[in-house]
């Protein structure tokens, strides 16, 4: 096994070789960021909060509130799901949500009535103005608002945005939040206009209401802005030579979401069984084909990580069981288990991390190997690197208990795997590499110096062995 490296020091940090130490403006402390956005959230938060209690009343608002929540965790614990290969951080989907919930919501609501009572006013038409509200400026103010959130993880997260993903996970979170407060409108309405009528139970507006948005349409705002963060998602996956690619995806799916949204606004007008059939002709199979998307995504993240790692085994930095058991997500769950059970719960979370680290890390070789990889490529490999290092003594031990757990055909020693790129040289290790000075001569550290005649970072690529030592031979 290697030696761990020193962590390395980015350049230009402060103590850096060659680096100078510059004060940040006032501005630009973490802290200031932070607390204009939670301000600028709380705001929007309080004023949506008004809005809405203005418009259903108090008893509305609270019979709302208690309705539109139920389909919340659900939809919430399904994104989390699909973002369980690469977990992002929490404080990310909390702002996702938080910005559809109170700014995105607010844009919506002042904007939506503004424009719709100036088109009343122009034409003297109210019921046109509320069809061409509903069916053009609706989809269009609402889906940049919650595409905003995107945009800004897109921009200032871009560690945490790195393909299809993150985009349609951050997008979904975000859609959920609004479709929450709009729920809330939508419900506490209903049921103030029962209170006036009288009605109850089944027959009540409330619980057709109900029925519509919570039980037949929750995923209807996270479809339309996914295909907005689909767009993003394939902008992170271009390199910045292809600046068509980076730059077109994002309105081309903004332009769908609005698209779709208006469709499904505009249904209501298509005659008496309009709904249903834009629902079961269009919006059924769109919502099963964006779901078939997202688990092919997110299968094929996990066979990129089966794909990538061995190169870090061939040097030294995993155990050969690693790849196969960070390609499984049964076999992390079983890790995670088997540290929670025997060092507690702080060593489950240590795995969880350490798991985290390896995925980024596989994405990163990968993207690098396409091309793809930013100008600071080698600093952040090392420091996933570092993090992994940290943890290896309590994460290697259950990651290869769950790799035995889950194919126990495979005995030990585990088969050695053939080399990858650069890693030309059998029985490499960290040190050979480059990762005991952080000196090489090249930008990255697997430059021509390590075998390879090409100036990518990582050589020619050699094929991965087809053997896997998980399966029992045929």
């Amino acid at each position: 096994m290697a030696t761990c490296p020193p962590y390395p020091t980015p350049p230009g940090a402060t103590g850096a070789p060659g680096g100078t130490s510059r004060q940040p403006h006032w501005w630009q402390r973490r802290w200031v960021r932070y607390g204009a956005l939670v301000t600028l959230l709380a705001l929007s938060g309080l004023v949506i909060l008004a809005l809405v209690r203005r418009q259903t009343g108090t008893e509305g608002f609270l019979v709302g509130l208690g309705l539109a929540v139920l389909p919340v965790p659900l939809l919430t614990a399904a994104f989390r799901w699909l973002d369980r290969v690469e977990p992002g951080p929490w404080r990310n989907l909390v702002f996702a949500f938080a910005w559809g919930a109170c700014a995105a919501a607010l844009i919506a609501i002042v904007a939506n009535s503004f424009a719709t009572h100036w088109i009343a006013t122009a034409t003297a038409d109210p019921d046109g103005a509320d069809t061409l509200g509903a069916t053009v400026i609706a989809p269009v103010v609402e889906e940049s608002a919650k595409a905003a959130a995107v945009l800004l993880v897109f921009l200032f997260r871009r560690r945490d945005f790195t393909g299809i993903v993150d985009g349609v996970v951050i997008a979904g979170v975000t859609a959920t939040g609004f479709a929450f407060t709009e729920n809330i409108l939508y419900l506490g309405n209903a049921f103030g206009a029962d209170q006036l009528t009288g009605d109850r139970g089944i027959a009540s507006v409330t619980a057709a209401t109900f029925f519509v948005r919570v039980i037949m349409s929750p995923f209807a705002h996270p479809m339309f802005t996914v295909l907005t963060g689909i767009g993003f998602g394939i902008a992170a996956m271009s390199s910045d030579r292809r600046r068509l690619r980076r730059l077109l995806p994002p309105p081309a799916g903004l332009l769908l979401a609005m698209g779709m949204h208006a469709l499904w606004n505009g249904s209501a007008t298509f005659g008496e069984y309009g709904f249903f059939a834009v629902y079961a002709a269009i919006m059924v199979p769109a919502f099963g084909l964006l779901t078939w998307q997202v688990v092919w995504t997110r299968q094929r993240e996990l066979r990129t990580v089966r794909e990538e790692l061995p190169a870090y085994t061939a040097a030294g930095w995993l155990t050969p069981a690693e790849p196969f058991a960070l390609a499984s997500m049964r076999a992390r769950r079983l890790a995670r288990d088997h540290a929670r059970r025997h060092l507690g719960r702080q060593a489950a979370r240590t795995v969880a991390r350490y798991e985290a680290y390896a995925t980024s890390l596989a994405f990163l070789r990968h993207r690098g190997r396409l091309g793809r990889a930013g100008a600071d490529f080698a600093v952040r490999e090392r420091e996933l690197l570092h993090e992994l290092w940290r943890r290896r003594e309590v994460a290697q031990p259950a990651l290869d208990h769950a790799a035995r757990m889950t194919t126990p055909t495979a005995a030990p020693p585990w088969p050695g795997y053939a080399v990858h790129g650069v890693y030309g040289m059998h029985g490499v290790h960290a040190q050979s590499l480059g990762y005991g000075s952080y000196g090489p001569a090249t930008p990255y550290p697997y430059g021509p110096a390590y075998g390879s005649a090409t100036p990518h970072p990582y050589g020619p690529a050699v094929p991965y062995p087809s053997y896997n030592p998980y399966r029992t031979p045929s």
